[in-house]
């Protein structure tokens, strides 16, 4: 069974922010308004359903949000609600508040609380449960793009060109890390993007060792070849997932010591771009891919269907397009958190086509 007219849906956002979460905040409320659905918002995420902090979702000042990054709503990683008591609480607001249905926007974390949720019997029947993916990282499986994904690699990319002016300016060699957790997808898109010199990531599998010896061998290179040819705008610009596991400042260090000898000057410097990374105004891109997705979700939920997330159409999404949307797909939490997980662990296919991908692009973004 469906939602009907005065159901009441609640809406939470969860884990780290990204850009273009307000726009399917916006969404969600506009379609739910449609429906005829009560929408109510959840403060701070699952912290917020755990202490009953609900209110209704006004359109108008989510008109004015849609344009900004962050989340209107609040976000917090809740470690309460994943414990009985947590979740017992949860419930009891549920209960409450005569909830016929939950959107989850956010990430693997998210989505994990999204499928406990999904056990809920209310007094109307089972409780309605959708996910809409937003993670910068682009960890998640089942959804070939997450909200959020295109602004941060336009931050990336923006930030990057402005260090390339200072970089040829001043002669130096730049280290940049990036967010991206353990999913080097950001770092290589945009050092494809922004014409950087190298990027490493976790799923080159690198050593330490070996990471200090590409950098020092591109540095060697690059500067030898601008010697030789007379050019003077000799600057090498070297992207660093945050995932890789060493240090910015112990990987200048090393680098550092061993150009110590060169008969050129390297001057090496470390940008971490960190949470910059996070804010900042949705792309029109994640605005309309937020808004689609929230849409499709509220509607399969309107529909009946519970337990699943709306994904974007792309490599490594296997189901089939959903009746309201044709880029937009349903695919059973479940088998989105398994999929993700194998993502993780490097053993899913699209994790393996990333892998030979950025090892093809290392040697030529290197030449």
């Amino acid at each position: 069974m469906g939602l009907t007219k005065g159901d009441r849906v609640a809406v939470l956002t969860s884990g780290g922010d990204a850009p273009g979460m307000n726009a399917a905040l916006r969404a969600a409320a506009r379609v739910g308004a449609e429906l005829g659905l009560e929408m109510l918002g959840v403060e701070d995420g699952y912290a917020g359903l755990i202490e009953g902090r609900l209110a209704p979702m006004r359109i108008r000042e989510l008109d004015e949000a849609s344009r900004r990054g962050g989340t209107v709503l609040g976000t917090a990683r809740s470690k309460r609600f994943m414990t009985p008591g947590g979740q017992a609480d949860a419930r009891a607001t549920i209960a409450r508040e005569r909830l016929r249905g939950v959107l989850v926007v956010g990430g693997n974390g998210s989505l994990t609380g999204a499928r406990a949720l999904a056990s809920i019997v209310t007094e109307a029947g089972p409780l309605l449960v959708a996910g809409v993916p937003a993670s910068i990282d682009n960890d998640l499986a089942c959804t070939s793009m997450s909200i959020g994904v295109d602004t941060a690699m336009n931050t990336i990319v923006e930030a990057c060109d402005r260090i390339f002016d200072t970089a040829t300016a001043h002669h130096r060699t730049f280290i940049v890390e990036v967010m991206g957790r353990d999913c080097g997808y950001l770092a290589m898109t945009a050092g494809i993007a922004s014409g950087a010199d190298a990027v490493l990531v976790r799923e080159s599998d690198k050593t330490e060792g070996q990471i200090v010896d590409q950098v020092v061998l591109l540095v060697r290179r690059a500067y030898d070849e601008a010697h030789r040819a007379g050019d003077a705008k000799r600057r090498v610009l070297v992207i660093k997932s945050e995932g890789v596991k060493i240090d910015c400042a112990r990987l200048k260090e090393l680098v550092d010591e061993r150009l110590s000898d060169s008969p050129t000057h390297v001057d090496t410097r470390v940008t971490v771009l960190g949470h910059v990374v996070r804010g900042g105004t949705p792309s029109a891109f994640d605005r309309l891919l937020g808004a689609r997705l929230a849409n499709a979700a509220l509607r399969a939920l309107a529909g009946g269907q519970s337990d699943v997330m709306a994904g974007w159409i792309g490599p490594g999404v296997t189901h089939a397009p959903c009746p309201w949307d044709p880029y937009v797909v349903l695919t059973p939490l479940e088998e989105v958190l398994a999929q993700t997980a194998l993502l993780m662990k490097g053993e899913h296919p699209l994790a393996q086509w990333r892998k030979r991908v950025f090892q093809e692009v290392e040697h030529i973004l290197e030449r």
